[in-house]
């Protein structure tokens, strides 16, 4: 498989397919007056699927894009992602959201410090959100 539009619309498939069959099997769904802990899970992933399939289709009308790897970014993300995971953990979760923007910045095509700050502040206030509104425990400050 050359393609990379193709490539991209079967990956995004198997991880919908994937997260829809798991809450489908593991989870009950209710029904829509009453909503079960699968539902919302099996319909992003239904949704998502659409997206996967169109992803999939239209690949056959344009162009075909070869496949490429840039190991620097895919490094790059993992660094960040662990980075993230560890420094959550250990320190603060803000601490962790702001590691991982500005390494993962490192791997867009320029970078911008102001967009850092920016992505990194509202992700934090996300966070504070899920934190205050939903109380969830999460390890901020």
């Amino acid at each position: 498989m050359t393609d990379q539009n193709l490539a991209r619309g079967v990956f995004l498939a198997a991880v919908s397919l994937a997260f829809g069959l798991g809450a489908y099997i593991d989870y009950p769904l209710g029904t829509f007056n009453r909503a079960g802990p699968g539902l919302f899970p099996l319909m992003v992933s239904s949704l998502l699927l659409l997206i996967a399939l169109a992803m999939i289709v239209r690949s056959r009308f344009v162009a075909q894009v070869p496949m490429h790897f840039n190991m620097k970014n895919i490094g790059l993300l993992m660094v960040a992602l662990c980075g993230f995971a560890a420094l959550s953990k250990l320190l603060d979760m803000a601490v962790g959201i702001t590691f991982m923007v500005f390494v993962a910045g490192f791997a867009a095509t320029s970078y911008s410090f102001k967009r850092n700050c920016i992505i990194s502040a509202s992700l934090i206030a996300v966070a504070f959100g899920f934190q205050h509104l939903l109380g969830l425990n999460l390890p901020l400050f």
